[in-house]
């Protein structure tokens, strides 16, 4: 059974971009969820529970630091974090997570399936669900298992099983092409808490939803501390959702820059073209038959063909930046933020700052640039280790 045609349901578009194009038994599916997802936004019980957990499990709000140090290598502009990095579990994957298992059981499921690709989101998705007790199973692709190890223990310490993805090239593209079937075969019972900004209606719309929390603040705490907005926000993309959610109360601000970086390896929005695939159009990487095409990146989390429809919309319209980083300033920004800050930033993270110390440097000293920190390294210790000793 196909997963990436069949039906366009009309819901969901960023202009021609979006939407569902799913079999019609998983259109039904998505639509129960979407109606359930506009009950639980409009209310403000669940709202505040959504809120709770966030706090006090989560421990938002958490901070904007000036990055002084960085600051003064770079020159120019004052470089400010925001500290997603800071969350419990270690990266913004949890924010969404929290939204979606509340939903999840308030529509009654009884277990709980997910994708990741650096593990970060199957971290978040295993603690929500050992939080509210749900069978959880998480699909992997075997390639990132075994580069992220240490996150593949840790979900299966929190009780979740880990299936290992030998298909396609054994990464998050594949793991999701698996969980979308699982969720075909066993959506009575099923509910799939998808991380990234992208797939069929309503993910893309929900996602952006729960991670927008991460602008809501930073605008606040920018305009308390500078007293005037960023001239740019940065963030990494992959799928998109830290970015979205980073982007999502500057969008009306047109004198703030949204600025996404993307690996140059797996560069979607740069060099993809319109195109469906995991049931919604995007930009993608695809070959001559429409094929998602092989991708790679340092950061598993960034390693897929395609990038969230909301993301291909503000990017068509001119509203977003985007720009590319290579694994090699990747890698030289991770260890430089690590020296100069002691901050240990995910490699996915590392992407964005990679760009914001090029960026800096182009600015006057009164402006300001917000770089959102999207997770911490400590996933990808091991792995740089291994790569700097082989260089």
């Amino acid at each position: 059974m196909s997963i990436q045609s069949s039906v366009v349901a009309a819901e969901g578009k960023f202009g021609d971009f979006g939407g569902s194009y799913v079999p019609e038994e998983l259109l039904a599916v998505l639509s129960n969820i979407a109606s359930e997802f506009e009950k639980c936004r409009k209310d403000p019980e669940f709202e505040k529970e959504f809120r709770y957990y966030l706090k006090e499990y989560v421990g938002r709000e958490n901070p904007l630091t000036f990055a002084k140090n960085l600051t003064e290598r770079c020159g120019g502009a004052k470089i400010y974090l925001k500290r997603e990095d800071l969350n419990h579990t270690g990266a913004h994957k949890i924010n969404n997570t929290i939204g979606q298992i509340l939903l999840a059981k308030r529509m009654g499921a009884k277990r709980i399936i997910a994708e990741t690709g650096a593990g970060q989101h199957g971290v978040a998705t295993a603690t929500v669900a050992a939080l509210f007790g749900l069978p959880c199973t998480i699909y992997m692709g075997k390639y990132d298992t075994e580069r992220q190890s240490l996150n593949v223990f840790r979900m299966e310490l929190l009780g979740a099983t880990v299936v290992p993805v030998e298909k396609g090239q054994g990464r998050l593209k594949d793991a999701v092409d698996v969980a979308l079937q699982d969720l075909v075969e066993n959506h009575a019972n099923t509910y799939y808490l998808l991380g990234s900004a992208v797939g069929p209606h309503p993910y893309p719309t929900m996602v952006k939803y729960f991670q927008s929390v991460i602008s809501e603040e930073s605008k606040r705490q920018i305009l308390e501390k500078e007293g005037k907005l960023p001239a740019a926000v940065l963030a990494c993309v992959g799928g998109g959702s830290n970015a979205i959610g980073a982007f999502a109360h500057y969008i009306d601000e047109k004198n703030v820059r949204l600025i996404g970086v993307e690996p140059a390896e797996a560069a979607s929005l740069a060099e993809g073209v319109p195109a469906v695939i995991h049931g919604f159009k995007c930009y993608a990487l695809v070959d001559e038959h429409d094929n998602p095409k092989p991708t790679y990146s340092i950061a598993a989390g960034l390693d897929y063909p395609g990038v969230g429809p909301e993301h291909s919309y503000l990017k068509s319209i001119g509203r977003e930046e985007n720009v590319t980083v290579t694994g090699h300033e990747a890698l030289e920004a991770f260890q430089t933020l690590s020296k100069v800050e002691g901050i240990i930033p995910a490699l996915e993270s590392s992407h964005a700052v990679a760009y914001a110390m090029k960026l800096a440097p182009t600015l006057p000293k009164d402006e300001s640039i917000i770089v959102n920190l999207s997770g911490r390294g400590d996933k990808d210790v091991r792995q740089v280790y291994e790569m700097l000793k082989n260089k």
